[in-house]
């Protein structure tokens, strides 16, 4: 018995009428529990239409009352992150661990944008001219959209819905085909913290839907966090029909690992952030890059650690990895072990060989030592559980590694050298940098974003650059009367 799962549309759950559906299956038993409408653009206009109504009103509502609206939403996803954890494995198959960990990076968001009253406080200067001040405010855009991936079907969606909705916004979500259920979820959440019909909705769907997105002239920007292929389209194609858009695309990210390094919290850091949710993160760490003399300890460290992990059920207890998201994910991936190890990379632990569940979408932990930049492993987003090793001499060699990568996502360093790590941080041509930390994802009031092919546009996602993405400048010029030349009688005594 599977479940259909519709569209959240003028406040409330609306089925589908385009006649199309998408199968969407629990990756760790491999068996389909649900089928998604698949909106076709009339549906998309349906959307629109009532979000650009909901969103007249909303831009009107006081900052209190927005605020108060984000507040009684974080509680509710406080209390109920159990519940949306559990709709998260059960259609992407993270580890319930996992799944709390994205929804509480999420809900930092949600707090941030509860200021709102401070966020969107302008300037004002008095006397500019003689009599004349000028003063600027920032203003919503209207109805905007996000284009989420699966990897994050919780934590994405807020890191754009909650600053746009406090701005004054009305928000159209359309989440992946392979996991829509944690967005209706949201909308359910959104709606019983109170916020007004329309100005929250949820349209299923896949390219039809996006390029309806993309091309509708009632929406106003576009958010979009995926591939850099589709990153690249969604910029384009937005641009072009007059949109704002910010498209964070693909990654590769680099962990540099000095001599100096602690080996054991450096292999526990790289472990943990190049196979956690079975590596299908943008920021998970792709490549090793290991300097000199450190380069066999840590190898052996990292190989050391990964039978200890456990592959299984996401939902089960002690699980430490999951499946991935599909049957043709994982033989893709798969496949790239196959060029790697073909290309002369040295399998030290091979996935494709270890004893995982028999149902579902499993593949074990990878380590490839030797990785050259020419291989398929090196050079594509590989979006699995597989760490790449490259060996070189000198802290020289491994940033110019680093900063000739088309990918400039994420990327650490590890050292006990204060003056190398600042080096390092002044060098490296990357977006988001980690010192000791392996996933350097900012908190939710710096923004996140890549630099390079990792994002199109010149904004990065949520925090302040969020606030500034979802609402536009106006800059107001006033004179008035000079009371003390004025005619009307005020009531008190004119002085200059």
């Amino acid at each position: 018995m599977t479940t259909r799962i519709p569209h959240w549309i003028d406040g409330r759950e609306t089925p589908g009428t385009s006649g199309r559906r998408s199968p969407v299956f629990n990756p760790a038993t491999g068996a389909q529990t649900g089928d998604v409408d698949l909106a076709s653009t009339e549906e998309v206009d349906a959307a629109v239409a009532s979000a650009t109504a909901a969103a007249r009103e909303w831009r009107h509502a006081s900052l209190s009352k927005r605020a108060a609206v984000l507040f009684a939403l974080r509680e509710l996803i406080h209390q109920r992150t159990d519940e949306l954890a559990a709709i998260i494995t059960a259609e992407h198959g993270k580890v319930l661990a996992d799944a709390a960990g994205e929804i509480a990076r999420g809900l930092e968001n949600v707090e941030f944008a509860a200021g709102v009253p401070q966020l969107l406080k302008g300037g004002y200067s008095e006397q500019a001219a003689s009599g004349v001040d000028v003063y600027n405010i920032r203003q919503p855009l209207g109805v905007v959209a996000g284009i989420t991936p699966f990897n994050f079907p919780a934590m994405v969606p807020l890191w754009m819905c909650a600053n746009a909705i406090a701005c004054g916004n009305a928000f159209i979500l359309k989440p992946s085909e392979k996991d829509p259920s944690a967005a209706l979820f949201l909308a359910q959440l959104w709606k019983e913290a109170g916020l007004p019909d329309g100005v929250f909705s949820v349209v299923q769907g896949d390219k039809e839907a996006v390029d309806a997105i993309l091309e509708h002239p009632g929406i106003a920007a576009v958010s979009f966090v995926g591939s850099t292929p589709i990153a690249r389209y969604i910029y384009e194609t937005g641009t072009a029909h007059g949109k704002r858009v910010q498209a964070l695309g693909g990654a590769k990210n680099h962990a540099l690992v000095l001599p100096d390094a602690d080996v054991d919290m450096a292999a526990d850091a790289v472990v943990s952030a190049a196979y956690g949710a079975a590596g299908e993160r943008c920021m998970a760490l792709s490549v090793a890059v290991a300097v000199g003399e450190i380069g066999d300890v840590l190898v052996d460290a990292i190989a050391a650690r990964l039978p200890k992990l456990v592959i299984g059920d996401g939902a089960a207890t002690g699980t430490d990895m999951g499946p991935l998201i599909t049957r043709e994910h994982r033989d893709k991936v798969k496949g790239y072990i196959d060029a790697g190890a073909d290309a002369g990379a040295t399998v030290v632990v091979d996935g494709r060989e270890t004893d995982v569940p028999s149902d579902g979408f499993f593949l074990g932990t990878t380590l490839l030592d030797n990785v050259a930049k020419d291989m398929t492993v090196y050079t594509d987003e590989i979006f699995g559980p597989v760490l790449s090793v490259v060996r070189v001499d000198t802290y020289e060699e491994g940033l110019e590694l680093i900063n000739s990568n088309p990918y400039a996502n994420g990327t650490a360093i590890f050292t006990r050298d204060g003056g190398v790590a600042r080096q390092f941080q002044f060098d490296v041509e990357v977006g988001m940098v980690g010192i000791n930390v392996p996933i350097p994802v900012p908190v939710a009031y710096y923004s996140f974003g890549g630099w390079k092919d990792s994002l199109f546009g010149d904004t990065h996602m949520y925090g302040p650059e969020g606030v500034n993405f979802y609402t536009r400048g106006k800059v107001v010029t006033s004179r008035w009367p000079d009371p003390a030349t004025s005619s009307v009688d005020l009531g008190f005594p004119r002085t200059r």
